[in-house]
């Protein structure tokens, strides 16, 4: 009985033996993707404020200084990640986590759809805001109530296929976003066809009497 303990605790002291150096240099590698990954993002944010992108979208009025800021943050967070995970890969297989690896090789092949997605959230952002302004002041004419409610319903609009893009490239229901977006292109496409087809009938049978009395004419 002895001699089995002794064994058992034996194989047990020299596994752990063989593993701690492997523990170790796993964990150093590790701690260099965590150090690597905040020099990165600092790099970012500190590139992003040498370029005072958040003033020149500020100076436009389309988007606020603090969203600007909150939008780069999120973005250089998501790179640091992103490194962190590049790093964490060699650490695994230095633990001899291979099932482990597989996961996060199609994590950090995932990851660049996600930056993407927030590159075309930001832009989507923008242009909401800018299509909202730009509808607000065209439609001046109709009156303050009408024109703050067709640049709601422009920048709603936006924001609205903003986010089935964003769906569709990451890969989220995307049969379900497709059936979606084509049912409200045919939404629109019919409401304008019955909208000019009842309000603008006379306009068009004024038109065509025109053309007709025209060709009549030329004979």
């Amino acid at each position: 009985m002895i001699d089995i303990v002794n064994l058992v605790l034996g194989n047990f002291f020299r596994s752990l033996a063989s593993f701690v150096p492997k523990l170790v240099g796993g964990l150093l590698v590790l701690a260099m993707g965590f150090i690597f990954g905040a020099i990165f993002k600092h790099l970012l944010i500190t590139i992003f404020n040498f370029f005072r992108i958040d003033d020149f979208f500020h100076k436009t009025k389309l988007i606020q200084k603090g969203q600007v800021n909150i939008w780069t943050q999120v973005l250089a967070e998501i790179a640091k990640w992103m490194l962190v995970v590049v790093f964490l890969i060699p650490t695994l297989e230095i633990w001899g986590l291979s099932r482990a690896i597989s996961v996060l090789n199609d994590f950090l092949y995932y990851l660049p759809n996600v930056i993407v997605a927030v590159i075309i959230a930001f832009v989507g952002l923008v242009a909401s805001n800018l299509g909202g302004d730009l509808v607000k002041h065209s439609a001046r004419t109709l009156g303050a109530k009408s024109a703050n409610a067709l640049a709601v319903f422009t920048k709603s609009t936006i924001t609205f296929f903003t986010v089935l893009i964003i769906l569709d490239q990451l890969g989220v229901a995307q049969d379900l976003v497709k059936i979606l977006f084509t049912g409200i292109v045919a939404m629109i496409s019919l409401a304008g066809g019955l909208a000019f087809g009842l309000g603008g009938k006379d306009v068009a049978k004024e038109i065509l009497e025109s053309l007709k009395r025209k060709l009549e004419s030329e004979k």
